[in-house]
């Protein structure tokens, strides 16, 4: 019997590494639960939510709240508006601003969120109503949430293209 010193596995002569696989789904859950902290309620309406930051002093205590949650590096992507990755909180906040301004009310229902390893599947049902509706717009959005050293470093929004956000993620349906 040996260790491998990287790990601290121990290595047993039929090669099984059911340690390393432990380990590595005890982290990949811990990923779902840091993705799942940063999600709104899905009675929030996150056009009220994110508009209620836009003064300064309203957004610099919101990012402060929700830091520690994020890598120093964290870009967003919403792949429906562009592909440039916008950096920290203030573009992810921007990017749906973007999204959020032709809706009166805008809601998420998370419906899942999946393992992918470094990576989180996060599926939802979007409600939104335009002004002059009387009946929401019901869509099937996604993201992928990417989570490096216990902080999240990347998020990816697919707001109706949940293939690409499967693809995104390593998964399939």
């Amino acid at each position: 019997m040996s260790f491998d010193s990287g790990t601290r596995t121990r290595l047993v002569p039929n090669g099984d590494c059911s340690h390393r696989r432990d380990t590595a789904r005890a982290m990949s859950q811990e990923n779902v639960e840091i993705v799942r902290r940063v999600q709104p309620d899905s009675e929030a309406d996150l056009v009220e939510l994110f508009k209620a930051v836009e003064d300064e002093t309203a957004l610099e205590a919101a990012v402060a709240a929700s830091a520690s949650a994020f890598a120093d590096d964290f870009v967003c992507v919403f792949h429906a508006l562009s592909e440039e990755p916008r950096p920290g909180l203030q573009g992810m906040r921007d990017y749906w601003l973007d999204w959020l301004a032709p809706w009166e009310s805008y809601r998420a229902e998370i419906t899942e969120l999946r393992d992918a390893g470094d990576a989180v599947l996060v599926l939802s049902r979007d409600f939104g109503r335009r002004p002059g509706m009387d009946k929401e717009v019901e869509m099937h959005g996604s993201a992928v949430w990417t989570v490096r050293n216990g902080k999240i470093a990347r998020a990816e929004f697919f707001p109706t293209d949940r293939a690409s956000a499967l693809e995104a993620a390593g998964l399939s349906e």
